[in-house]
């Protein structure tokens, strides 16, 4: 599924010259598994049967006993036909095939006794090897062999679309990341969190696994992004992303932490000059870090507040989670905060990222409760959101995000690197 914003620029002074460096812009959402095409999924060979309706329940409690499908959950273990004119018939999945020649030969001996115990008649047929994971695959499936579909049981909004308004400032934000990221001396990854109810960043930072960089540097994009930001970043997109992109052939992008994470042991002492590194200090991790240092600004005081307790203190009760900061960013500055609840790590936020993060980096994103992902260019390397695993679709995990990958315009892309 896609997304799209037309870009289009709808403040004041943008113009027509707006309008047209924005065109081809586009928000690309990054589904949880990646989806097979149309009748094109794996499939795995099983032995069936034709049974009669009064002994199937008989036969499906052997066989589970016997020859379980432990790889084939999601296929059912009973087929309806309803021939025209004659009464319906059931197919049972015998068991997986053991051998690809004499396959019916080589039956299991407990399933062989089954079938010569009720004078069945085994064939072999096609079963879908994976679960659906989406509807329109689950009806493909189902056209071989019957399977079990079970949507996502979390819901994340901002997949469905975005309005106008909501695509200039995903724009806006991408743009910030790019020049970001060329700010230094060679290109890094760079990473902006920005709280969207507001549309305010919280903190931003560049690749510091081997900079110049202190590694407690300020966050020099810390401040209220209005319309009027945005608009005046996205003016110079075409120049500032084709810059980049002309360098984006992966040789020249050491620098870049989660392309690259095994960069930071060839680094070392420069001629007496001050240069910091560290294998975790991805662009992601540091921008983590400068908002739980914001946090502590803002909530002096409150360093029990995120589920933390002393040890003669009773458990701490779970924090009031904030979905927007506006009101605690008013009560700080009026000096009022020593009834507010510090928030709960970055609950509710968005991330931008230049190039999509690492495994190490989208781990954290769980960690730290982010809302929506967004990157401008895949890792093809060891991309933890798309190219290489997915980590968002790993069910296991008590928190999801959406992930999305904002395309630039195609102008803006000439001698980028093959994606």
């Amino acid at each position: 599924m896609s997304t799209t914003g037309t870009g289009t620029g709808t403040g004041m002074g943008m113009g027509t010259e707006m309008k047209m460096k924005t065109e081809g812009w586009e928000i690309l959402h990054i589904p949880d598994n990646l989806p097979f095409p149309p009748a094109q999924f794996p499939t795995v060979d099983v032995v069936a049967s034709l049974v009669q309706p009064k002994l199937a329940n008989t036969l499906i409690s052997r066989l589970n006993q016997i020859a379980p499908l432990e790889n084939l959950r999601h296929a059912k273990r009973v087929r309806k036909n309803f021939p025209q004119g004659g009464n319906t018939q059931l197919s049972i999945i015998l068991c997986l095939t053991l051998t690809s020649d004499n396959q019916l030969e080589s039956l299991p001996t407990n399933v062989l006794d089954l079938v010569n115990a009720y004078q069945l008649s085994p064939f072999v047929t096609k079963v879908a090897k994976y679960a659906a994971s989406s509807k329109e695959e689950w009806q493909e499936q189902c056209q071989l062999w019957p399977t079990s579909y079970h949507p996502p049981t979390y819901n994340i909004d901002g997949i469905t679309g975005f309005s106008e308004e909501d695509s200039q400032s995903v724009f806006g934000f991408m743009n910030m990341a790019i020049k970001l990221a060329k700010s230094t001396s060679q290109v890094v990854n760079a990473a902006i969190i920005v709280d969207p109810s507001v549309r305010q960043v919280i903190s931003s930072a560049c690749d510091q696994t081997c900079s110049n960089h202190s590694p407690t540097g300020s966050n020099n994009l810390e401040r209220d992004c209005t319309e009027n930001n945005i608009a005046s970043s996205k003016c110079q997109v075409v120049e500032t992303s084709e810059s980049l992109a002309s360098s984006r052939d992966y040789e020249s992008l050491s620098g870049v932490s989660c392309l690259y994470p095994w960069t930071w042991s060839e680094c070392h002492q420069h001629n007496g000059n001050s240069y910091s590194w560290h294998p975790l200090r991805h662009a992601a991790l540091v921008a983590i870090e400068y908002a739980a240092a914001r946090d502590r600004r803002l909530f002096p005081g409150s360093e029990h507040a995120q589920g933390q307790s002393s040890p003669k203190s009773s458990p701490a009760k779970k924090p009031k989670l904030h979905t927007s900061r506006e009101e605690e960013g008013k009560a700080c500055s009026n000096g009022f905060n020593s009834d507010i609840v510090r928030p709960y790590l970055c609950t509710g936020f968005d991330i931008f990222l230049v190039w999509e993060p690492c495994i190490m980096c989208s781990m954290a994103l769980v960690h730290q409760r982010i809302r929506r992902v967004f990157y401008a260019f895949p890792n093809l390397n060891c991309g933890g959101l798309g190219s290489v695993h997915r980590l968002q679709g790993e069910k296991s995990l008590n928190h999801h995000y959406a992930v999305f990958r904002v395309m630039l315009p195609e102008e803006s892309l000439r001698g980028a690197c093959r994606n």
